[in-house]
């Protein structure tokens, strides 16, 4: 956009702001960003340049897209289709409805065995395997027997094993919570989150309740709630920074919590508190020295340029984005982490209008998780996107994606 352009879009955004009777304040709430953000929108000094992010302006205006940029495509190519229906997860969110062990609370016993214990830390290892490989369907399936089965346990065994159960099951839920985000369960994620904080803090370990709170702002990000997801990482960081300790799972929870907050800042469009974040997270993996899995949060100096290149992307900054994600080596990270850098990487290229690499990335992090970028509003968008930039000369492997995907214009 040019100056006069951004002028000009920015008088037509406050002029239907002001039609709906909205303030400032109440828009930037409905579509996750900043109040400042939006203030620098009307002014005509931020650039709105992106699809999405048009597409979101319009959505919490409630006019069609063409009223907010009468050049942008037809309305029929740009509406995005329903979201696949999926029930990956639905087990699971079974599994969080009402009290986990009401029988017990009825009928008190003492009938946990301590036999039990090797197969059930076996089985929270696996519900992260699954995690980490994006597999939601298998996941579900083992959570709904592992959850009640460590819920009871908890409550049943002597206080010599209920520490390390409670600890088994705080992992589990930090699982479940990560997997709802993925699929934008949000919802479903904060409750999760909340007792995996619960279950952490009764296991008696503090660093695992940090952990928990970097999935709670997860869950608040996906929600659009940039406000509670802020403080939440805020008021932890602060925390942590206050015992000044350099042990590595403090540090891995530590710099987590400063990706999670240059998140925050980047989805409010707020570059230079989003890249003072990422700065704080690189000078705590360099203190690191080592890629590490704590609380299978996966941090280290490759997380953070794995988040760098996201962030820069969200930002629309997608030659920054690329520049990143030149050598970066992901093979030692999960298949999630490896798939995510090349979802962004072909969102980037995307941005660039370069279909043709934007493709061959989004097939390759495809091949790695499939559940991924078939449920990942941001790859189906980049699919979306490249559909309607190649109309009817898109490639027959493109097409293929896209209904895989659902993303057909």
């Amino acid at each position: 956009m040019s100056s006069e352009e951004r002028r000009v879009f920015g008088a037509r955004v406050a002029d239907l702001r002001k039609q709906k009777g909205m303030t400032q304040g109440e828009l930037a709430a409905a579509i996750g960003r900043t109040a400042s953000w939006l203030s620098q929108v009307e002014r005509g000094i931020q650039p709105v340049n992106r699809l999405d992010v048009l597409r979101l302006l319009a959505d919490g205006l409630g006019v069609p897209l063409q009223v907010l940029q009468p050049d942008a495509p037809p309305l029929a190519a740009v509406s995005p289709s329903p979201a696949p229906e999926t029930n990956d997860l639905d087990q699971a969110r079974l599994v969080l409805s009402g009290h986990p062990a009401l029988d017990v609370l009825l009928h008190p016993c003492q009938d946990f065995q301590p036999d039990d214990l090797p197969d059930l830390r076996s089985s929270v290892d696996r519900i992260w395997t699954l995690t980490h490989s994006a597999r939601f369907a298998e996941l579900s399936a083992d959570i709904s027997a592992l959850v009640p089965r460590l819920e009871l346990a908890c409550r049943t065994a002597s206080p010599d094993h209920t520490p390390e159960l409670h600890d088994l099951l705080a992992r589990t839920y930090q699982a479940l919570a990560a997997a709802f985000v993925r699929q934008h369960e949000a919802d479903a994620a904060w409750v999760a989150a909340d007792r995996a904080i619960r279950a952490a803090e009764l296991s008696g370990d503090p660093l695992s309740v940090f952990a928990g709170i970097y999935r709670l702002c997860q869950a608040f990000v996906r929600l659009k709630h940039l406000d509670q997801a802020e403080r939440a990482a805020t008021m932890a960081i602060s925390a942590l920074e206050s015992t000044r300790a350099d042990e590595p799972q403090h540090l891995s929870v530590l710099g987590s919590l400063h990706l999670v907050l240059a998140l925050v800042h980047a989805r409010a469009g707020e570059r230079s508190s989003a890249r003072q974040q990422i700065e704080a997270a690189r000078s705590v993996a360099r203190r690191l020295g080592e890629d590490r899995n704590d609380f299978n949060l996966e941090f280290g100096p490759t997380n953070v340029e794995i988040q760098a290149v996201s962030t820069a992307v969200d930002l629309g900054d997608a030659g920054e984005a690329l520049d990143l994600s030149k050598g970066l080596q992901a093979d030692g990270l999960s298949t999630e982490r490896q798939a995510r850098l090349l979802m962004d990487m072909g969102r980037a290229h995307a941005q660039r209008r370069q279909h043709a690499d934007a493709l061959d990335c989004l097939l390759r992090a495809e091949e790695l998780a499939p559940e991924m970028i078939r449920t990942h509003l941001a790859a189906r968008t980049a699919i979306r996107d490249l559909m309607l930039s190649a109309g009817r000369t898109a490639s027959d492997e493109l097409r293929a994606l896209a209904e895989r995907t659902d993303s057909l214009a």
